[in-house]
């Protein structure tokens, strides 16, 4: 376990105000824009989720590190998150079956992070003033020069981020010999999505982001995939376009996240900036076909316009609802054979009450390829799932 002594450490927000706590991980500077996960358990998952490259994040469970990390436990191959904001960074573990402590983990990711911080009050402050920019240093402890160096961060609003964090080449999951192939636009692809799929016996292509329509068509799928993944959608011309043309050829479509997002912006449903966005794994969403609630995991700071769906409603329908908040967490487009939800029904970390979702895109496959004739696809949440 590393001989770990921690340093002092400031938190800044963009707003100016100031948190003072000790070092986490490697010492150094870090920025982005800061958001809260209300999740108690797997924090190593959510460190790896592509879908937060560019944002500080702050744990609102009193202890990370606790259990440790084990290398087989993450979205990726990498840690995703700019920085960690926590409580507890509790370096001692207990569980036998982790690899190592966190501090070993971030120090080999190179993660830079603060702890023995009121997270509560922090979490408040946001909550109140809505998502912004921040930076956490170990080296420097001189707030003028931290606002200098704040000041030249990005907004989050209008950033592309999702071909930084795609795949360079495409690569193959699964049983070559399936019946069903899927393209995967990978946009920040979580394994676990990818997982799904394959356990269902499916056979996967995944395509850089910036990959044309044409190439991933050659390839002659049953059906597409967009991915989660970070940054903003509005920024993304180029996977608009390729959504647009998947319709045009009118294959099965389904999107998680960002991939949610995508598609509604194909149809000219525009997205928004989120005061906060959803981030945990105890979200409850209502599934308005079964009338069926379900908790899910969440991970996302842009939304759909309800009001844009609302004047569309010939064209895209509204499948399911926050129950939070009442935002869009899940449409139908009525002219296609597309669906998409804003929630992660992988999960990993959170509950598996929306893997039916998987299926249901299967069915939709089969029935396109006419395996399943007489079949209704619909979104209903299933017995057993």
């Amino acid at each position: 376990m590393s001989d770990f002594q921690p340093q002092p450490a400031v938190l800044l927000l963009e707003d100016g105000t100031i948190f003072k706590g000790k070092s986490a991980g490697k010492i150094g500077t870090t920025s982005g824009e800061i958001c809260f996960n209300t999740g108690m358990t797997g924090y190593q998952e959510v460190f790896t989720d592509p879908s937060y490259f560019g944002q500080l994040l702050i744990t609102t469970n009193a202890h990370i590190g606790n259990y440790g990390t084990k290398d087989t436990e993450t979205e990726s191959e990498r840690i995703m998150i700019s920085g960690l904001i926590c409580k507890n960074f509790t370096n001692r573990y207990s569980r036998q079956l982790a690899d190592q402590s966190i501090q070993e983990y971030f120090e080999k990711e190179e993660l830079v992070g603060i702890s023995d911080v009121d997270t509560r009050a922090i979490v408040r402050h946001i909550r109140d003033k809505g998502a912004m920019n921040a930076i956490i240093s170990s080296e420097i402890l001189d707030v003028d020069k931290l606002k200098a160096m704040l000041a030249k961060v990005p907004s989050m609003k209008g950033l592309e981020l999702a071909s930084k964090v795609s795949t360079r080449e495409a690569y193959y999951v699964g049983d070559p010999h399936s019946n069903h192939k899927i393209a995967v636009l990978d946009f920040g692809v979580k394994r676990n999505i990818l997982n799904c799929f394959k356990d269902r016996g499916c056979y996967l292509k995944v395509f850089p982001a910036k990959t044309p329509f044409e190439e991933i068509q050659a390839w002659k799928p049953d059906g597409y995939f967009l991915s989660n993944g970070p940054g903003d959608p509005a920024s993304m011309e180029y996977a608009v376009n390729t959504a647009k043309e998947i319709l045009k050829v009118n294959k099965p479509l389904f999107g998680i996240c960002l991939g949610h997002q995508l598609l509604a912006l194909s149809v000219d449903i525009p997205t928004y900036k989120m005061h906060n966005g959803h981030r945990g794994i105890n979200h409850p969403v209502k599934n308005l076909e079964s009338g069926k609630g379900e908790i899910t995991s969440q991970n996302h700071g842009f939304g759909v316009s309800p009001e844009a769906i609302e004047a569309n409603k010939d064209k895209v329908e509204v499948t399911h609802i926050n129950l939070n908040d009442n935002t869009v967490e899940g449409i139908r487009l009525k002219e296609y054979k597309a669906f998409s939800v804003q929630y992660h029904p992988e999960a990993s970390p959170g509950p598996h009450d929306a893997r039916y979702l998987f299926d249901q895109f299967i069915k939709m496959i089969e029935k396109d390829k006419g395996h399943l004739t007489n079949t209704t696809v619909t979104t209903s949440n299933t017995i057993n799932q």
